[in-house]
């Protein structure tokens, strides 16, 4: 929806938050002349962080509750993702819409978009990476900027962009959902990460979970590029999609297909060159389609498979932008991770510390033990989303050792260890607790990780709280250790 068209219109914003999806959506729609309600079911003292930076703004705040004359009264509603599209109060609005939607309307930029379950923050956030560093040598005109699930809605940077830009967007599974039949996404790039059992709590099925990812490359056609894995899953999307197919594997791909893999679990990732248009990369270097090149260094700054596969998917994406293949992997190798996903932000005494907090599946808190060489101390558990933990629970016996913190989904967890006669401290209902016993068991060359394989409800906010409070809590227990 264009800027001059919101001025006067009553809109008003479903979910504040505190993750910046709600906050800048009130932000754009107040500046652009728009009468703006924000509603929200917490109160005012949580939401305090959010209400401060749109401080000075004519907006209105209905906070604790909803009033449903509200809904009915208001020209349009900016949903927060995290509410059902059958709740009753959608159901009286007139027009219904999101900081996603509300972007796509009026960006006039390329779009790269990565969903998935696993792995989509770190892939577009590399994706990034590189584009941004392919800008800060001249190769690219423009500017490259990241946004959506990541916590950054791109409501924040819309007024700055032009054709010239590229804007990579994360988009879960729920943020897709709420762009059904509308037509705006229609990226120049669509990956889709790992696809895991998530959210069956919301969507009840593995299908109708997948449905809502199928949507990234609805509009597609043959000049764009579907990037998926070689799984049943992402067989399927290629089946689906109209756009061109890349594929990225645990395995060396056909020579009658086109894409990456990685040569081994120590070593580069390999990609069959896809044909760029005029047979030349922005270095002006002839390509051969059908050969091979390296875009993927042997050892990223994070470690693991799981990370050479992520930077994989996006070495593929800016393959078919015409970027040089040795560019890619040398940028690749600079990119230091994303904050929360297994990112290394401490030492002490030898021990080195990891915040993996978002990773809020019982895969994903497996794959954390299995991306170190030599085995960790993993604190984990937390609040059930109706997922199941034997992954984990297998994977527990890798580990160095095993903590626990409170919740459902550490109950559940529980009693699989116990009946494997796996070992565990636990649980307990604080951080410090948690982060004392990791101390008293860790030596110089362990690596200690939160990687909870649950969600944060409980005892934080969200996972970007349980991660901010986990590195607050290390720096503070192991200061002068």
């Amino acid at each position: 929806m264009e800027k001059d068209k919101l001025a006067g219109m009553k809109v008003l914003v479903m979910g504040l938050g505190l993750n910046g999806g709600g906050m800048e959506a009130a932000r754009y729609l107040a500046s652009s002349g728009a009468l703006v309600t924000v509603t929200d079911l917490r109160d005012e003292k949580v939401l305090a962080p959010s209400i401060e930076k749109l401080a000075g703004l004519p907006i209105r705040y209905i906070l604790g509750k909803h009033e449903m004359d509200d809904f009915r009264k208001a020209d349009l509603v900016i949903k927060n993702p995290g509410v059902r599209p059958d709740s009753p109060y959608l159901k009286e609005a007139k027009k219904v819409e999101t900081d996603i939607s509300l972007f796509l309307d009026a960006s006039p930029a390329r779009i790269l978009a990565v969903t998935g379950s696993k792995g989509k923050s770190s892939t577009a956030s590399a994706l990034y990476f590189a584009l941004n560093e392919c800008r800060s040598q001249g190769l690219m005109d423009g500017k490259a900027y990241l946004g959506g699930n990541i916590a950054i809605s791109p409501l924040h940077f819309l007024n700055e962009l032009t054709e010239k830009d590229d804007v990579v967007l994360e988009l879960s599974s729920w943020q897709l959902g709420d762009l059904r039949n509308r037509n705006l996404l229609k990226p120049r790039a669509a990956i889709i990460t790992p696809i895991m059992k998530d959210h069956l709590d919301r969507y009840g099925s593995m299908e109708a979970y997948v449905s809502d990812k199928r949507l990234i490359y609805q509009n597609q056609d043959e000049s764009d590029v579907t990037i998926a894995e070689d799984d049943d899953w992402g067989k399927s999307f290629h089946r689906e999609s109209r756009g061109r197919k890349l594929v990225y594997s645990k395995n060396p791909v056909k020579e009658a297909s086109v894409g990456g893999w990685i040569s081994s679990p120590r070593g580069p990732g390999l990609a069959r060159l896809w044909e760029i248009p005029g047979g030349k990369d922005l270095l002006g270097n002839k390509t051969v389609p059908g050969s091979v090149v390296e875009v993927v260094p042997e050892q990223p700054l994070v470690p693991g498979f799981h990370q050479k596969q992520n930077l994989l998917a996006a070495a593929l994406a800016l393959l078919d932008l015409a970027l040089d293949a040795d560019f890619i992997k040398k940028s690749l190798g600079r990119f230091p991770g994303v904050e929360y996903r297994l990112e290394f932000f401490h030492e002490s005494g030898g021990i080195r510390f990891y915040d993996d907090s978002t990773a809020t599946i019982p895969e994903a808190a497996a794959a954390a033990i299995r991306a170190f060489e030599k085995p960790p101390v993993l604190v984990t558990g937390g609040t059930d989303k109706k997922l199941e933990f034997a992954p984990l629970a297998e994977a527990a016996k890798e580990a160095k050792a095993l903590i626990l913190l409170e919740g459902t989904g550490s109950e559940k967890l529980k009693e699989l260890l116990d009946s494997g006669g796996i070992k565990y401290c636990g649980p307990f209902g604080s951080l410090e607790k948690a982060i004392s016993t990791a101390l008293e068991i860790a030596r110089s060359g362990d690596g200690v990780v939160l990687s909870p394989g649950c969600t944060s409800f409980g005892m934080f906010l969200n996972e970007f709280d349980r991660g901010q409070k986990w590195k607050e809590g290390v720096i503070k227990l192991t200061h002068g250790h």
